[in-house]
């Protein structure tokens, strides 16, 4: 019988600690794919800071680092100043991201910084317990918010893509989604363009992925999938945000 699929080399071994349903470990294979198909696996250096994706160290099989809570931009900058020719990338939650790390990943933008970020977006904190995110939608129950977000008492929430598509230095902005095969190909095909450009010394990339979170939603992991189409997506639309290289 022939062999129709294998794990990506660019995987460890190690077993996936995540809940059922969430779609780091989709997330991570699709970045070490993309990074291999590139040809750029052997240099490439990821930064992850707290948050659900602090041991992607354990299944990256690249050249790790392991940043402070928001700080993975600022370290970023340090490696890919001293390495130019070294791919680069960042690997944060929106708690992280969004919350915590906003000045640095603002910053990094503004600087148009030659990294790339990979943004993963479920719209809540994960890791600590289900707390309210800057990214929690409008009615969305957490556990600092049990009766769900409100305007009044704290703010619409933010879209990161189209936020830091204002600044200069960002290049390349996507949003995608990882539910389906033809979203999983769109999601790839994001990440191997910002990963291309910023190899071209383009400028800063983004690529935001909308992800499930069923163990905080309490949801199912199907009924997880389909939230987030009829919730997440009406509010953070899919596609190209941003694109300075057409």
């Amino acid at each position: 019988m022939s062999i129709v699929y294998t794990k990506s080399a660019g995987l460890t071994d190690k077993e996936l600690h995540y809940c059922p349903g969430c779609h780091h470990g989709i997330a991570h294979k699709l970045v070490m794919e993309s990074l291999i198909e590139l040809g750029l696996f052997e240099d490439a250096v990821g930064v992850c800071p707290v948050g659900c994706s602090v041991y992607a160290y354990n299944y990256m099989a690249c050249d790790m680092i392991d940043a402070a809570h928001g700080r993975a931009p600022a370290v970023a900058t340090g490696v890919k100043r001293t390495h130019p020719n070294t791919p680069v990338f960042t690997y944060q939650g929106d708690g992280d991201l969004a919350s915590i790390g906003t000045a640095e990943i603002v910053h990094a933008a503004m600087r148009g910084e030659k990294i790339t970020t990979i943004f993963i977006n479920n719209a809540i904190y994960g890791m600590t317990g289900g707390q309210m995110s800057p990214c929690t939608l409008i009615g969305q129950k957490a556990t600092t918010a049990p009766l769900g977000r409100t305007v009044e008492q704290a703010g619409k929430p933010i879209r990161m893509a189209e936020t830091l598509s204002a600044l200069d230095g960002l290049v390349y902005a996507e949003r995608v989604c990882l539910t389906d095969i033809p979203n999983l190909n769109k999601a790839k095909a994001a990440i191997k363009k910002a990963f291309t450009l910023q190899m071209q010394g383009a400028g800063f990339t983004f690529v935001e992925i909308l992800s499930t979170c069923p163990t905080n939603w309490g949801l199912a992991p199907l009924k997880a999938n389909q939230w987030l189409h009829e919730n997440l997506v009406p509010y953070y639309p899919l596609g190209v945000i941003k694109d300075t290289t057409k």
